[in-house]
């Protein structure tokens, strides 16, 4: 490879030189000729524009527009060739911006066009938009000059010069024919035309004087000739005498025949210098790619030779590191990635069989397939004892949480014997808020079950309606105060997803009411939609952003592997298993209100739609209405861990006994329906149900002796009754108030006794 790069570069120095060379006459046919002919109709153009604009009378129109006629097609001819594939190929970056500055200079060609039409511009204004035009033609020309031969870019600067005094002469001339058509000079027409004859001459004298001996015999022909030497006498004469405001000392038909055939001997002379300047060129460049020839064929044998035994003689090489390099990938692509998606299966797997030693030989190969063997086999054993090492980790979750679910769970139940015993408001409502903290510690212990892949315990069997759904996800949330309920409709839930879908409202109920500020409110409503039941959770937060939203969307549809270094987000990682689960769908939008709204869709599967469906009905109150058999359906309840519902405590003043609590698991029958407990008795089909009205969230308020048994309800109205009639014994009194406690402990023992069976059946 060092020996190619060599001769390569040797190979480029010396043939660049020829190619430079060879790029000359490609210039000269699409830049220069096609350029010299656009610059001599420009010129003509500016002359009789001058002409023109000095005295529209004389200056004929028709002629102008024949010349720009003219112009137009030496325009479309230059652009033609100038754009073809042999010029950009041979162009420099240089040389590309001129060309381009060049089309932009001819694109403006006709706005200056108008002006001069319209009277808009005086003599020199317009000799001065042709001027432009043609001065971007001659720093083209500049960029053609920069060639790695010297001689002939030396060359080429001076019939650079040459032909840049042929334009200031042609300029002169565009002065003077203007103010010879005007009858007089301009205001700056006389210092004009001294500055254009001073530049005409220097250049044409610094010209001929770098020319070749050759060329520079026919421009001092040129220079003696009588026509120059009377174009000469002329200028002097105009910058002698001529003033501004005043008569030119020379006529139109004196400059005129004189100065034309001064351009004309000036064009042949110079496009004669072009022509010898291209077959020096030409002949130079081919005698540098015969050398380029002569050099290179020795360099490029020496390297097919080396070539030719570094091939032979590295097979063997190539062969064993190949096989190595298969192994690397089959490692990487195959074996590697399929030990970790059986691990994480719960398969067993062998190191040993997963990574066999490759043998490559004694020689150094050999030794690097030997670490490899080492990298590859301690790779899989890392990867079998970090899935190790996860699955004992997701297993201390699962038992710490169950652990936990246990003893929270016997919290509970022992929270919902205090709250049945006490009677006094001021403790009730204590006991209430001991008892909604431990439900908030269910839904941790069970976050931790979800996280270690398992399944909370909390089960039913039976439907639960939709609002009971909900409502037992406002009582695993701290401020259920600031939820406000929507109607929910006559919908229940199926009985398998009851407990991870109150789980997932509470995780997002307590994600709007956390992030909202306190005295704003979460809504919580739902509806049934063509695929399902749509629940949105609304908070009037500060929101999200659009990138934000999008990337927990993203996580939410697709979970990705729990992993240990990333808990920020836990609570977003349990919602997106439990949707998975059962085929619902979450997703986050912004709220038209500033915040946040959750919409979770329930499929159709899992929703049972219809009044009569339902496993139970709701009273105005919102409390769970009795059934014909005197059995009630518990408004959400559980096997072990049922959700309590959430109720305001409110004192009333006249209130004998302890408001009661629906029972927070059912009692037998595995149903999730509660038999009669001896606490509250069975209302008949046609007995009204007690209401209540409803705190702003939505949640019903306590009755005192809402819940009780009618006979209990009526008995002091019938004790009423009879008090008037005759006076009842301290004895009577001792009799009933006795029998009414012994009824009551032995029904409060019985429901105990219940619930730590179902506790044990668990």
């Amino acid at each position: 490879m060092s020996l190619t790069a060599l001769w390569a570069f040797a190979a480029w120095v010396t043939v660049r030189d020829g190619v430079n060379l060879l790029w000359v006459a490609v210039y000269n046919n699409g830049l220069v000729k096609p350029g010299e002919t656009l610059l001599l109709e420009l010129q003509q153009e500016r002359r009789l524009s001058a002409v023109h604009v000095g005295n529209p009378s004389l200056a004929d129109r028709q002629t102008l527009a024949v010349q720009r006629a003219h112009t137009n097609a030496a325009v479309a001819e230059f652009r033609a060739l100038a754009s073809a594939g042999d010029v950009k190929f041979a162009s420099s970056e240089a040389l590309d911006k001129r060309i381009a500055e060049v089309f932009r200079q001819l694109d403006d060609l006709g706005s200056g066009r108008k002006a001069i039409d319209e009277g808009r511009v005086d003599a020199l204004q317009a000799i001065g938009v042709y001027t432009e035009v043609i001065d971007s033609f001659y720093r083209m020309y500049d960029s053609l000059a920069v060639l790695d031969d010297e001689q002939i870019a030396k060359d080429t600067r001076t019939i650079t010069k040459l032909n840049r005094a042929r334009e200031f002469l042609s300029q002169e001339d565009a002065v003077l024919s203007g103010a010879l058509a005007a009858g007089r000079f301009g205001g700056g027409q006389p210092r004009q035309f001294v500055q254009l004859v001073g530049l005409q001459r220097f250049y044409t004298m610094d010209g001929t004087a770098e020319l070749p001996r050759a060329d520079m015999q026919t421009h001092e022909e040129l220079a003696k000739s009588a026509n120059s030497v009377r174009l000469r006498q002329m200028e002097d004469l105009v910058m002698q005498t001529g003033r501004a405001q005043g008569a030119p000392p020379v006529t139109y038909e004196q400059w005129t025949p004189v100065v034309k055939a001064a351009l004309d001997a000036r064009i042949a002379a110079v496009h004669k210098a072009g022509d010898a300047l291209v077959d020096r060129a030409t002949s130079v460049s081919v005698a540098v790619v015969a050398r380029l020839l002569l050099a290179g064929v020795l360099g490029l044998v020496a390297v097919i030779a080396s070539i030719i035994l570094s091939v032979t003689t590295a097979r063997a090489l190539v062969r064993q590191l190949e096989k190595l390099r298969e192994a690397a990938l089959e490692l990487a692509n195959e074996r590697l990635p399929g030990v970790v998606a059986r691990l994480a299966q719960g398969e067993k797997v062998d190191v040993k069989a997963e990574a066999p030693p490759l043998d490559f030989g004694p020689d150094v190969i050999g030794q690097v397939g030997a670490a490899f063997n080492t990298v590859q086999e301690t790779a899989i054993r890392t990867a079998v004892e970090e899935a190790q090492l996860r699955q004992s980790i997701r297993d201390i979750l699962l038992s710490l949480a169950r652990r936990t679910q246990s003893l929270v769970h016997r919290q509970l139940t022992l929270l919902d014997v205090m709250e049945r015993r006490e009677s006094d408001p001021a403790e009730l409502k204590d006991l209430f808020r001991i008892d909604h903290l431990a439900t908030r510690m269910r839904r941790n212990a069970e976050n931790l079950i979800v996280l270690a892949g398992a399944s909370p315990a909390r089960a039913w069997r039976r439907s639960v309606p939709m609002v009971d759904v909900v409502r037992g996800a406002l009582a695993e949330v701290e401020d259920y105060t600031r939820v406000t309920v929507i109607p929910m409709g006559q919908t229940a839930l199926n009985g398998r997803a009851v407990g991870d879908v109150i789980h997932l409202l509470a995780e997002l109920i307590e994600n709007a009411v956390s992030f909202s500020p306190p005295y704003t409110t979460v809504q919580v409503g739902g509806q049934t939609v063509a695929s399902g039941y749509a629940i949105e959770i609304e908070d009037r937060g500060l929101g999200m952003s659009a990138e934000d939203l999008e990337a927990t969307n993203q996580r939410i549809a697709d979970p990705p592997e729990f992993n240990l270094s990333s808990t920020a987000r836990l609570g977003l990682y349990v919602v997106s298993r439990l949707a998975e689960r059962h085929g619902i769908k979450v997703s986050l939008k912004a709220s038209p209100y500033g915040g946040t709204t959750a919409v979770v869709l329930l499929p159709r599967d899992l929703v049972i739609e219809g009044g009569e469906d339902l496993p139970e009905e709701e009273t105005g109150s919102g409390l769970a209405r009795r059934s014909r058999g005197g059995r009630r359906i518990a408004l959400v309840g559980a096997p072990g861990a049922g959700p309590e519902p959430v109720q305001e405590v409110v004192p009333v003043p006249r209130a004998p006994e302890p408001p009661r609590l629906v029972p927070s698991a059912p009692l037998p029958g595995g149903d999730g329906v509660s038999g009669d407990d001896g606490l509250s008795g069975g209302n008949g089909p046609d007995e009204p149900v007690p209401t209540a009205g409803f705190t702003p969230s939505g949640l019903p308020f306590r009755v005192p002796q809402a819940n009780l048994a009618p006979a209990l309800a009526e008995e002091p109205r019938r004790r009423g009754e009879t008090e008037d009639e005759e006076d009842r014994s301290p004895e009577d009194i001792r009799k009933i108030m006795g029998s009414f406690q012994s009824g009551t402990r032995r029904g409060r023992s019985e429901a105990a006794k219940l619930l730590t069976d179902e506790e044990d059946n668990l």
